[in-house]
């Protein structure tokens, strides 16, 4: 349990100092960024996997099921949504609202599980909702305009985790298999880029371009760390874990890009952070009345 602790904490510490990573390519399109990380993934975990013997009957066995193959590449779109459209925020001043949209994640699962796995969500976990919805909307005034970024973040993710939720395999598998499926299309949009001259990557100084060469290993690494702590931690602990990661973006969104935070915003968050707070109890309540069931 400790070991799984550890894990976890790396995991979303690296998640939460994700933008300073991206920033250091703001000079390429965000697309061109995108599809560098695509592809470095799915070289990455191509060697991982080739070196990992033990773990090919597990991949012969998911490529020859239709349905899970379908699953993984619906998984492999969301994600790479969700990648796009964080990369492009972070690049372009909006590091508070990709902060805002994985506070409310969490939050937005509640209502996928209650469409589409007829959950039933308790009292609590639905103020949870409503605190959020309040959260929402205080920052659409105090933005002037929709807060697209923050839910489109939240509800690809959430969609994500939903389609994965729908089947069960290694989490090294899974992201190699998400990468694969986008991987031709990655691919092809750095070679179009180049037959254009419009690609910038590969004139980067030498530094930035190892790092984008490594975009790969950062992408895979979080995401491995993440599936150790989770065989290892109880449900209601990593759901308190997971706040760390948009708790040190949002540090970064003021301290270091020095984004705008106003009062508005401030008391938008407070809406937000009580919901997580609400959210986060119930759900260790209900974990500790099911665990009660079952002894």
């Amino acid at each position: 349990m400790k070991k799984g602790l550890w894990y976890a904490i790396l995991a979303y510490i690296a998640w939460g100092l994700l933008p300073l990573y991206w920033k250091s390519f703001e000079s390429l399109l965000a697309g061109e960024i995108l599809s560098h990380r695509i592809t470095w993934s799915f070289v990455f975990m191509a060697i991982f996997l080739l070196l990992s013997r033990g773990r090919w009957p597990e991949i012969r066995k998911i490529a020859t099921n239709g349905r899970i193959l379908l699953l993984i590449g619906a998984s492999g779109i969301l994600i790479s949504s969700n990648w796009l459209i964080f990369i492009w925020a972070v690049n372009n001043g909006h590091v508070i609202e990709t902060s805002l949209g994985y506070y409310i994640t969490p939050l937005f699962n509640v209502m996928l599980a209650v469409l589409f796995l007829k959950e039933k969500p308790t009292g609590s976990q639905w103020l949870a909702v409503a605190l959020a919805g309040i959260g929402v909307i205080l920052a659409t005034i105090d933005y002037g305009r929709f807060p697209w970024i923050s839910l489109t973040l939240a509800s690809t993710f959430g969609l994500y985790s939903l389609v994965k939720k729908r089947v069960s395999y290694d989490a090294s598998i899974g992201l190699a298999g998400e990468t694969t499926v986008v991987f031709p299309i990655a691919l092809a949009y750095i070679i179009y880029l180049h037959a254009a001259h419009q690609d910038s990557a590969w004139s980067l100084p030498p530094l930035s371009l190892i790092m984008l060469l490594l975009s790969g290993v950062a992408t895979a690494l979080p995401l491995l760390w993440f599936a150790k702590a989770a065989s290892r931690l109880p449900l209601s602990m990593l759901g308190f874990i997971q706040y760390i990661g948009p708790s040190i973006t949002l540090l970064l969104s003021i301290f270091v890009f020095k984004e705008k935070f106003s009062p508005v915003l401030l008391v938008s968050f407070a809406f937000i952070w009580a919901a997580l707070v609400v959210y986060a109890l119930a759900s260790m309540k209900v974990s500790r009345t099911a665990a009660a069931k079952a002894n």
